[in-house]
């Protein structure tokens, strides 16, 4: 390790550049799964905070929540320990801007019971109690502006609802969610509020961890329960787009490492005339391949250290609107690898030291 470091100290310049390009990879990989991990999230984090085991949608919907549509009277026969109904609308919400024009955002409606499990913590404001009155996601506020007490409009319709509250890590197919009464959301999808047993709903979320999943729904033959893993999964686009963002981030994790480890292999190789005469000094294989291993640990992990602090520092100074998530399983696996390939590839530049004949380096 002495070794390694005055060597380092002495040729600063030199092991500055390797240290960036080490820093601007692995930031780049991070940076990367950051932001396709918060995409990723930006489909489910509403789904998540159900905490849930099953949700039952019709059988012609092909788990395609949107396209699912039951009536409350065809929900009595579904049986868990607890369960929740959900209608689920998709809308354009507008609201007058600063310059006088109409700011319009996709969102997702959630109409829901305020007594059932379902129900999000609110973090800013109070809870909905009366039809036309919603529980929006933070990032309306971070992103447009909308405020505690205001009101918005649909889009294409004369209906109104207010903004009483707010809450986090709610959107929806990237949408921001507003969670209202299952009265509203039937005026948002059908213009009409029907509370009888013929009112239509979306689905019934299922919290029950021992429910055997075909006994949930009974004999219904309209009605099928899926666990909330296949429900996601099967989120329009979903799929595609984690397989997709997996496979860049993993490519670009093999490329970056093997990058650093060709980066060691060149630097252990110019310096092949040095490691010759420090054998011709009587100087150990062992001892030299050790400072090699050593000084490879330390470049590495300064580089990848740096690129990690980068990104936590670029995460803090995003604007609300990317869809930016920090995930530190991810990060700490992507630092071991970048680590481990680095020094794996000074290990395999060692056999080259071993090999080196000290008259012949020398000359």
């Amino acid at each position: 390790m002495f070794l390694a470091w005055k060597e380092i100290k002495h040729s600063k310049t030199r092991f500055a550049l390797i240290i960036g390009v080490m820093v601007l990879v692995s930031y780049l990989v991070y940076f990367l799964t950051g932001l396709a991990y918060g995409l990723a999230q930006d489909n489910r984090t509403s789904v998540d905070k159900w905490e849930a085991d099953a949700i039952v949608l019709t059988d012609e919907s092909n788990q395609n929540i949107n396209m699912s549509m039951m009536t409350i009277g065809e929900t009595e026969d579904i049986s868990a320990d607890e369960t929740a109904l959900l209608g689920l609308a998709s809308s354009v919400i507008r609201k007058e801007g600063e310059t006088g024009e109409d700011a319009k955002t996709n969102v997702t409606f959630f109409g829901i019971d305020p007594d059932e499990f379902i129900m999000p913590e609110v973090i800013e404001g109070k809870p909905f109690e009366n039809d036309d009155e919603v529980v929006a996601d933070i990032s309306l506020k971070e992103e447009e502006g909308i405020e505690l007490g205001d009101t918005v409009q649909l889009a294409g319709s004369d209906k109104e609802v207010e903004v009483v509250g707010f809450t986090e890590n709610a959107k929806f197919n990237v949408a921001p969610v507003l969670y209202t009464t299952i009265a509203s959301y039937q005026e948002v999808r059908f213009e009409a509020a029907d509370d009888s047993e013929d009112g239509r709903i979306s689905a019934v979320v299922v919290r029950d961890s021992t429910a055997d999943f075909d006994e949930i729904v009974g004999d219904s033959e309209d009605l099928v329960s899926y666990s909330i893993g296949d429900y996601i999964n099967n989120i329009p686009g979903y799929s595609a787009q984690v397989l997709t963002f997996g496979l860049m981030i993993g490519f670009l994790i093999v490329i970056a490492a093997v990058v650093i480890g060709i980066f060691i292999y060149v630097l252990t190789l110019q310096k092949t005339s040095m490691f010759g005469v420090m054998k011709a000094q009587g100087i150990s294989s062992g001892y030299i391949a050790k400072s090699v291993v050593a000084q490879t640990f330390l470049l590495s992990a300064i580089g990848v250290g740096l690129g990690l602090l980068l990104t936590v520092v670029t995460s803090f100074v995003l604007p609300a609107t990317v869809p930016y998530s920090t995930n530190w399983i991810f990060f700490i696996s992507i630092t071991a690898l970048l680590i481990i390939v680095a020094v794996l590839g000074a290990l395999f530049s060692v056999r080259t030291v071993v090999k080196i004949d000290p008259l012949e380096a020398i000359g």
